[in-house]
């Protein structure tokens, strides 16, 4: 089996990845050409046998024509390419349009124009609910039979590429299926979301903390006075001079899961008869500052209230305060359930950070 990946050195790309090479598939995985390095996220995958990275540009239909022209003999394509950065789309909502909207169009056009017979997922997001929800008798959720009300040029552009996903199945017969993702965080989510933000922070603030624990006295950073030697500080002579940590609305409230275990999911899609679209996600939903409750308490913090400053600046300018959806259809027919509970991938997020700052 042969598949190829737009969008492979995000977190979702690294993982799908890495299932794929595990079920010893041939994977192509696409990536634009970038001044900087930015394959951190596959640098295991770099000289793996079946692993080859080619640069390409989803925003160019010749680029991606070129791409599948050389590969014609692909079995699965993966658009998870995106600007995928909700606030970011506010300012560069043109960007974000080309990359997530119309890039998809392009992988899709390119398929029919070639001929392929290849099967096509594309990343659709819980964004595109934006402020609509359901009842249901343990509360409110989205699922499949939910109307899209998009909240962001993110969204919205995520909207267009998911009816056209849906489009080119029904006028064209191409096998293309859409996986509704709710929020899925791990340790190679990129440090500008704001799950990673609070671990990467933690991750910083603890070894800062060992560091200092190198005085004479055994030091408990947390205490109100700290005895070094002879000398009694108050903590929060220490404290000041690491920054705190800054965020934006600490109620929203989302269906959080584990990256890792939705690929699968993804992978689940292309092995259906028929193509369809799926909703995908743990029927739970935490606040932000749930979030913070588990990943502070991991590191023996209590109250984060002393560490955490809410900033304006990081608020969208139109925010959608709650996400939750219910994945019934996913079980029932693809036969998958989440594998990570919300406090395992949030400790599995600062202990990665923690590591990651101790190398």
């Amino acid at each position: 089996m042969k598949a190829i990946i737009f969008g492979v050195t995000g977190q979702d790309g690294s993982h799908l990845a890495d299932l794929l090479l595990e079920k010893n598939y041939t994977v192509i995985g696409v990536s634009r050409r970038c001044s900087v390095d930015n394959t951190d996220r596959i640098k295991h995958l770099l000289n793996s046998d079946g692993f080859n990275l080619v640069q390409g540009d989803i925003t160019d239909v010749f680029s991606v024509m070129n791409i599948l022209k050389d590969n014609e003999d692909v079995d699965e394509i993966y658009n998870l390419a995106a600007q995928s950065h909700v606030k970011v789309s506010f300012s560069q909502p043109a960007l974000t349009w080309d990359i997530t909207g119309k890039g998809c169009l392009n992988i899709l056009q390119s398929v029919v124009d070639l001929g392929l017979h290849s099967r096509f997922y594309q990343a659709s997001s819980s964004e595109m609910f934006g402020k609509n929800f359901d009842e249901c008798n343990d509360g409110k959720y989205q699922d499949e039979n939910t109307k899209f009300m998009p909240q962001s040029p993110y969204a919205i552009a995520k909207c267009a590429a998911h009816y056209m996903t849906g489009l080119f199945r029904e006028a064209y017969d191409v096998h293309a299926s859409a996986g509704i993702l709710f929020n899925h965080e791990g340790p190679r989510r990129g440090d500008t979301f704001v799950t990673r933000k609070i671990t990467k922070w933690i991750g910083e603030y603890t070894n800062w903390r060992k560091k200092h624990s190198e005085y004479p006295v055994s030091i408990d950073i947390d205490s109100d006075y700290i005895n070094v030697g002879s000398w009694k500080l108050q903590s929060n002579e220490i404290k000041s001079s690491f920054p705190k940590l800054r965020l934006g609305n600490l109620d929203a409230s989302r269906d959080w899961g584990y990256a890792g275990d939705y690929v699968e999911a993804m992978w689940l899609m292309m092995q259906q008869d028929n193509p369809d679209d799926y909703v995908i996600c743990t029927g739970e939903t935490h606040t932000i500052k749930e979030f913070l409750d588990v990943a502070f308490e991991h590191i023996n913090i209590s109250d984060w209230s002393n560490y955490v400053v809410v900033d304006t600046e990081f608020y969208r300018p139109a925010e959608v305060e709650y996400l939750c959806g219910s994945s019934n259809k996913a079980s029932e027919k693809l036969n998958w359930k989440p594998k990570t509970s919300f406090v395992e991938l949030v400790k599995m997020m600062v202990d990665g950070d923690i590591k990651n700052e101790n190398i």
